[in-house]
């Protein structure tokens, strides 16, 4: 029975020493710090949006006039008074599916990769820039 150890251990002790010498995998570095910055900026924007849409809701409950009190540009998403469990279940969802989306494309070595974060980072900030201007 020693003997079959031994030769687990010497057979386990060459795997480890052949692995260390492969080339590193294709897919290893496909979340590194590039994708995690892109995917924190859009998460972010995102957020910022869902949460400066919720100044509709709670502009309509004031009864505040010349500003804005209902969400007009993206109703079928978060409700004509957005609720701020709905905005960022909202949020959540968009922050999800292009990360998701640019992970897959990532993995697959496609060169378009970073597009659905940065459009959701692009939509994030337009919400956000327009929601301060309209609803403020």
């Amino acid at each position: 029975m020693s003997a079959l150890r031994y030769l687990a251990a010497i057979a386990l002790i060459a795997t480890a020493a052949s692995a260390q010498n492969l080339p590193e995998a294709p897919n290893s570095r496909v979340v590194d710090n590039k994708f995690i910055t892109l995917a924190f900026l859009s998460t972010a924007t995102s957020f910022s949006d869902s949460y400066t849409t919720t100044w509709a809701r709670e502009n309509w409950l004031a009864g505040k006039t010349g500003v804005c009190n209902i969400e007009k540009e993206s109703a079928y998403l978060y409700g004509t008074h957005p609720t701020p469990g709905r905005a960022y279940a909202v949020a959540a969802g968009k922050s999800v599916t292009s990360a998701l989306a640019s992970y897959y494309l990532r993995k697959h070595h496609s060169r378009l990769w970073s597009l659905p974060l940065v459009v959701n980072a692009t939509f994030g900030m337009q919400g956000t820039a327009q929601n301060m201007v309209m609803c403020n």
